[in-house]
C-alpha cells in the first residue's frame, strides 16, 4: 500500500495527485459563464437599441446598390432604344461577364431576348438628369435618342448602338439565361469596350436606391497594398 502526504503527492511514485473539480465548483463556473454571456448580450442589445435601427428588408437595395447608374441600348428591327439600369454586377474578370436584371415590364426586354445583344453605356455626371428622365419614359412611345439629343454610333460587333456622349460603352452578348425566367437575370459577356478619355466630365454617379445619387469623389490608390490581386491592379 502507499499513502499520500499533505500536499497531495502520491508517495509511491512522486507524481502530484490531480484534484478533480467538485460538482459544485463546475456548476459555479457554468453559472459565471452564463452571467458573462447574459451581460455581454445585454450590452450588445443596449448598444444596438441606442445606436442602430432596424432596416426594412424590402429596401436593402439602398444599402447594396452595386455600381454606377448605366444606360442600356438595344437594337431590333431598325429601332433602337435606351433604358436606365441600376441592378447590375460584375461576375467574372476574364472573359468579362456582367449580370443584370431586365424584365418583361421593360420595353427593351423583347429586343434583348430576340437579338441576344446590347450595349451597356456609362454616362458621366453631366448626364445625370438625362439618365433619370430616360428612365421616366418608355421606348414604346418615344425615340429616346432624339428626345434626349443623344447620338447613336454603330458598334463594331453587336447590333445595338453605342452612345456617343457616354464615358464608356460595352458591347455585350447574352451567354446565360438560366435564371431569366425565375429572376429576370441575364448574364452577358463583354465582347468589345470603348472609353472616351478626352471627355471633360469623367465622374460617374450612383443611384442610392431612394431617388438620391452620389458622385465619385477622390480616387485613393491602394494598388501596392493589394498584393494578392496583382492581375487586376497591373
Amino acid at each position: 500500500m502507499h499513502s499520500k502526504n499533505r500536499r497531495g503527492t502520491d508517495q509511491l511514485n512522486g507524481v502530484p495527485e490531480v484534484e478533480q473539480p467538485s460538482r459544485a465548483r463546475q456548476q459555479a463556473h457554468s453559472q459565471t459563464n452564463r452571467r458573462r454571456r447574459y451581460s455581454a448580450k445585454m450590452n450588445d442589445d443596449a448598444y444596438r437599441q441606442k445606436q442602430m435601427e432596424a432596416y426594412p428588408l424590402n429596401k436593402l437595395a439602398r444599402l447594396l446598390e452595386p455600381g454606377p447608374l448605366v444606360l442600356v441600348t438595344t437594337g431590333h428591327q431598325d429601332n433602337s432604344n435606351i433604358m436606365t439600369m441600376g441592378f447590375h454586377m460584375m461576375v467574372q474578370h476574364d472573359p468579362p461577364l456582367i449580370a443584370f436584371v431586365m424584365g418583361p415590364w421593360d420595353f427593351s426586354h423583347k429586343a434583348l431576348v430576340e437579338t441576344g445583344t446590347c450595349v451597356i453605356a456609362i454616362p458621366g455626371a453631366d448626364l445625370m438628369e438625362k439618365a433619370v428622365d430616360i428612365g421616366n419614359c418608355s421606348g414604346a412611345e418615344t425615340d429616346k435618342f432624339k428626345r434626349f439629343n443623344l447620338d447613336p454610333l454603330d458598334a463594331e460587333i453587336v447590333g445595338a448602338p453605342l452612345i456617343k456622349q457616354c464615358l464608356a460603352n460595352i458591347e455585350c452578348r447574352v451567354v446565360d439565361t438560366q435564371l431569366s425566367e425565375k429572376y429576370n437575370l441575364f448574364v452577358v459577356e463583354a465582347v468589345r469596350a470603348w472609353v472616351n478619355r478626352s471627355r471633360k466630365e469623367q465622374r460617374i454617379f450612383h443611384h442610392k436606391g431612394d431617388g438620391t445619387f452620389s458622385l465619385d469623389g477622390r480616387t485613393i490608390d491602394m494598388k501596392a497594398r493589394m498584393t494578392k490581386w496583382k492581375e487586376i491592379t497591373a
